[in-house]
């Protein structure tokens, strides 16, 4: 008998199981797809080459005059530009990623916190894809000005392309999760983990975390360092203010019940004080 309860027991608990992993393997086919035909769309226009021509821009016009990019590599020249379509890609598909994401999540969500999918997901895109634009339109050209003006005129510079891919990549990646602090910390506060109290005596050191981790992910030089660490301690403190609208419901009825207590206790001084006014 007790084989036979520990054997219903075990096929009780093993569909769900099943169900969750046909499920994320629909979320992860869905997801794929999503950025498959992205790159195929890409790839006929406005093509792998042109991306990459797009993406080298920044460094190519700080570069001396007859200088260009080379390949180490005998296959670099042909996949570099995949690697960059797919890179690309997957940046255009990163709502549809996001909400896959969301979705398999969702279920094991209360109700009240379903209804915060749709703005995470929206404004978790908006803020990577911004990271990667300020670190593309903005930190790139400071940061090879930069660097380029401490070369000697005897050294003729020619970087190789796969060595700029990687370099590229850490930096989008480093930028576009730095730009996510308001999300995370927003996160923190719905689900009970910190108070915003607390993430304002933590404020301090942030800005030393920031620092620290500008330092370790960007390249060696002030420039791009003080370009990641200074948007991040912005953004927390957007992440602050954002995070008392998505307070949890037992702090806002807290919250609630400390006002109503406030102004019970307001109004029974102020019927105190006409009673003890009175003749």
């Amino acid at each position: 008998m007790a084989d036979n309860t520990s054997q219903d027991e075990l096929a009780g608990t093993e569909q769900p199981f099943v169900e969750h992993l046909m499920e994320l393997r629909d979320r992860l086919i869905k997801a794929i797809l999503a950025i498959g035909v992205v790159a195929i769309v890409l790839a006929l226009y406005p093509g792998a080459g042109t991306l990459y021509d797009w993406l080298a821009k920044p460094l190519v016009a700080h570069l001396p005059e007859g200088a260009t990019m080379i390949a180490t590599s005998v296959i670099s020249p042909f996949m570099v530009p995949i690697k960059i379509l797919l890179m690309a890609a997957f940046l255009v598909a990163l709502p549809v990623v996001l909400y896959q994401v969301w979705a398999f999540v969702a279920p094991g969500l209360y109700s009240h916190e379903k209804r915060l999918v749709l703005p995470l997901v929206v404004s978790s895109t908006i803020l990577f894809l911004g990271g990667v634009a300020f670190c593309y339109f903005i930190v790139f050209g400071k940061v090879f000005a930069f660097i380029q003006s401490f070369a000697p005129k005897s050294i003729t510079a020619a970087p190789d392309i796969e060595a700029y891919l990687s370099f590229v990549l850490s930096m989008f990646l480093a930028f576009g999760l730095a730009f996510e602090v308001p999300i995370a910390v927003i996160l923190l506060v719905r689900m009970g983990v910190v108070t915003i109290e607390k993430l304002k005596s933590f404020r301090g050191y942030f800005v030393v975390a920031a620092f620290v981790i500008a330092a370790v992910v960007t390249p060696p030089d002030v420039v791009s360092q003080l370009a990641l660490a200074i948007p991040m301690i912005l953004l927390y403190e957007v992440g602050i203010l954002a995070a008392r609208l998505f307070l949890p419901p037992e702090t806002e009825a807290e919250a609630s019940s400390d006002s109503g207590a406030l102004a019970t206790q307001g109004d029974e001084a102020t019927q105190d004080g006409k009673g003890n006014s009175a003749p």
